[in-house]
């Protein structure tokens, strides 16, 4: 009897394999129908996890020659709406989420260095990254696929594509790839605006192509799941609840928004502070009407640190095996 039942598991075994390896030789297909270059042969992933995200790629459009003003010309932007603030020290530039909600990506330069500005409202990650790799300066797009619910960038030179929650390349030449992260962080235009009043802030090339303050994503960030998620939800806190992840040389730190609104927090030697005044970018249509979320700073000696405040459930995901501090800690 168990030689029969090992028989039909492993028979079973092979089907389930075989219909994995047709799904995926069927993903790959449909793709190089779309026009993709990418060497599909190289992969860190379980094409099963990639999924449309419903526009083709660079139907959100990013933003390859972007447009500055200075912050104290700015009329359009409510005090307490989110900008992404980098760099952090010297000609500091802000980057607001109601452009970047509908573009996701800015290729820029910043000194001579080129960077590339992310934000995917799906994971609410901002995130920037040194756009070289290997020698080779690159100019990223949108893939209009989701991983984990989370923006795949492809390069343009070898149209590898990229997770933007890790900045590593999961699919084509650069597979295994790592970006630099750089140190930014999210906090309101008015406290941009005072501490930089002529520092630079990125307008719409166009200001008609969309509607820009309004949010596509209304309720988002109050749902009880995640759009577009197939993965499994972190246990014992809501799959959205804002988290803030900090990557260190060893094991990840997760911290929930919510513990960190309690009191400044030490961890690993690292300081965690918290100020109210930053309005949701995913809570109501119009992005300044939004809740009050506030902005986190990471610093380890005195020093920025690259961080990222984004949901629960990304969190897990792409850390499993990382408890999500959401109580009081030492």
């Amino acid at each position: 009897m168990s030689s029969r039942r090992g028989l039909v598991i492993g028979v079973l075994s092979l089907i389930l394999l075989g219909s994995k390896v047709a799904t995926a030789t069927g993903q790959v297909e449909s793709w190089v129908r779309e026009g993709w270059k990418t060497d599909f042969s190289r992969t860190l992933v379980d094409f099963e996890e990639v999924m449309s995200g419903g526009p083709p790629r660079d139907g959100i459009p990013p933003i390859d020659d972007p447009i500055f003003i200075p912050a104290r010309d700015v009329v359009d932007l409510d005090g307490r709406e989110p900008v992404i603030l980098f760099p952090l020290e010297g000609e500091s530039r802000a980057y607001p989420l109601r452009v970047l909600t509908w573009h996701e990506i800015v290729n820029d330069e910043i000194d001579g260095q080129p960077v590339a500005v992310t934000y995917c409202p799906l994971c609410n990650a901002a995130i920037v990254f040194d756009r070289r790799a290997d020698g080779e300066t690159l100019s990223f797009g949108t893939t209009g696929k989701l991983r984990h619910s989370d923006l795949i960038m492809y390069d343009r030179s070898t149209e590898s594509w990229w997770q933007q929650f890790s900045g590593e390349a999961i699919v084509g030449d650069f597979v295994g790839t790592d970006l630099t992260m750089l140190p930014s962080r999210i906090v309101s235009f008015a406290d941009f605006l005072g501490a930089h009043p002529d520092g630079l802030v990125l307008v719409p090339n166009d200001p008609a192509a969309r509607p820009y303050g309004n949010n596509p994503y209304q309720s988002y960030d109050t749902a009880q799941r995640p759009f577009l998620f197939r993965g499994e939800l972190p246990p014992d806190i809501p799959a959205m609840a804002h988290v803030v992840v900090v990557e260190t040389d060893s094991e990840p730190i997760i911290v929930s928004l919510n513990r960190i609104r309690q009191s400044p927090l030490q961890l690993r030697g690292y300081s965690f502070s918290y100020k109210t005044g930053v309005a949701s970018a995913l809570d109501t249509a119009t992005i300044s009407d939004g809740r009050d979320i506030g902005s986190v700073r990471v610093t380890r000696d005195g020093q920025d640190v690259v961080h990222n405040l984004t949901f629960a459930f990304v969190a897990h995901v792409f850390h499993p095996d990382v408890a999500i501090i959401d109580a009081d800690a030492h």
